[in-house]
């Protein structure tokens, strides 16, 4: 029985693991869980999976939990996510959005517990102090990302110097067939209309955006220890090409199949075995009949080619590049900028960025936090 820890319980990844975890009781066993103000939802997962340790965002929802069940140990805030993960468990299932899960992840690797990793921005944002500390501790960083999990399942049995290049699929999100100029003054609804997964909110504005491809290259990056000279991006429109890898010989390997996060959730878990995946999404070649491919155009997504310059730039910039997109798809959500004043934010942020000597991962958490208030600021005052 693998004892699992999962951040984020609430939300569309922490959802389809809880899927995973129900249809495989007699391997997986909920014991820890966070979520953020998502209560009536939380509740459901209590009663239904009883775990012994809960973490919440706000004080007022550690005490209505604890009032409700006496039974359970909760935390809160961000602290209450670090004390979550030193609770007792085999696997930590981090599904956190945003840098928030970055002390969580560096706290597990420290206590040499495995991760499954879906919350990309920890990678982005300290990737270089991340992956040395795992490889030293001997902990497995799983991925889940579909992209990335495709990616890690072709490379089994591959030889690291048979490797090319890597590529990663993108959908092109709610916005592909629309011209820039149409994009001036499209709604958060029109946004947050995927045309092929189900996703929470803010990774869908990240799709429409092409930022959340721009994350997914410098976590692959980061994981698979390539240069970025080596990563590419090819439009597929219909996701069922999670991503592929190119061997040097010129041979492709792909991993393909339903629009169905579930699938790299499980392999997380149950890495290094496949097992029958239940009530698994048909997926027929034949229905399928064609799929297409097409370049990138990096003058129509703006955001995934600064999203390279970051990356290669290393440091502290993708940290910057990071937040800035955090506080302004949060104010889109919020109906306090246009759509396309996204894409202003971050590269203002990023291009009045100066890096810090000696980097360090107390300055790196320093250097988001400043860059989170001067983006809220700039909101503020219309400045960008």
């Amino acid at each position: 029985m693998k004892k699992i820890c999962l951040l984020g319980a609430t939300g569309s990844i922490g959802t389809s693991t809880l899927d995973v975890i129900k249809n495989n009781s007699d391997k997986f066993q909920l014991v820890a869980m966070s979520f953020g103000k998502n209560i009536e939802k939380a509740q459901k997962i209590i009663e239904d999976f009883s775990p012994k340790y809960v973490s919440v965002q706000t004080e007022e929802l550690a005490e209505t939990l604890k009032n409700k069940y006496p039974q359970i140990d909760v935390f809160y805030g961000n602290e209450g996510l670090n004390q979550l993960v030193q609770t007792d468990y085999n696997l930590l299932l981090n599904a956190v959005m945003g840098s928030v899960g970055l002390i969580p992840t560096m706290t597990a690797i420290e206590l040499g517990r495995d991760i499954a990793i879906a919350n990309k921005e920890t990678l982005v944002v300290a990737g270089d102090f991340i992956m040395p500390a795992a490889k030293k501790a001997g902990v497995n960083l799983l991925p889940v990302d579909s992209e990335h999990s495709a990616i890690f399942q072709v490379l089994q049995g591959v030889k690291e110097t048979d490797l090319r290049d890597i590529t990663i699929t993108a959908s092109g999100g709610s916005f592909r067939d629309k011209k820039r100029s149409e994009l001036v003054g499209v709604s958060v609804g029109d946004a947050l209309n995927h045309p092929n997964w189900s996703m929470g909110a803010k990774i869908t504005i990240d799709s429409a955006t092409m930022v959340n491809k721009g994350l997914e290259v410098i976590e692959a990056h980061h994981l698979f220890q390539v240069d970025y000279d080596d990563i590419n991006v090819i439009m597929h429109r219909e996701s069922v090409v999670h991503s592929l890898i190119t061997l040097k010989d010129g041979a492709m390997y792909a991993e393909l199949g339903a629009s169905d996060m579930r699938q790299p959730i499980q392999f997380a878990l149950t890495y290094p075995d496949h097992i029958p995946l239940v009530n698994e999404k048909e997926f027929s070649l034949a229905k399928l009949a064609t799929i297409h491919f097409e370049e990138v155009n990096y003058e129509r997504f703006p955001m995934l080619a600064l999203a390279f310059k970051v990356g290669r730039l290393g440091g502290s910039f993708p940290a910057v590049f990071n937040a800035a997109n955090e506080v302004a798809v949060a104010a889109f959500l919020q109906e306090k900028i246009e759509f396309l004043d996204i894409e202003k934010i971050i590269e203002k942020a990023v291009g009045n960025h100066v890096e810090v000597n000696d980097l360090s991962l107390e300055k790196l958490i320093f250097i988001d936090s400043e860059t989170r208030n001067k983006v809220e600021n700039w909101i503020s005052d219309k400045n960008f």
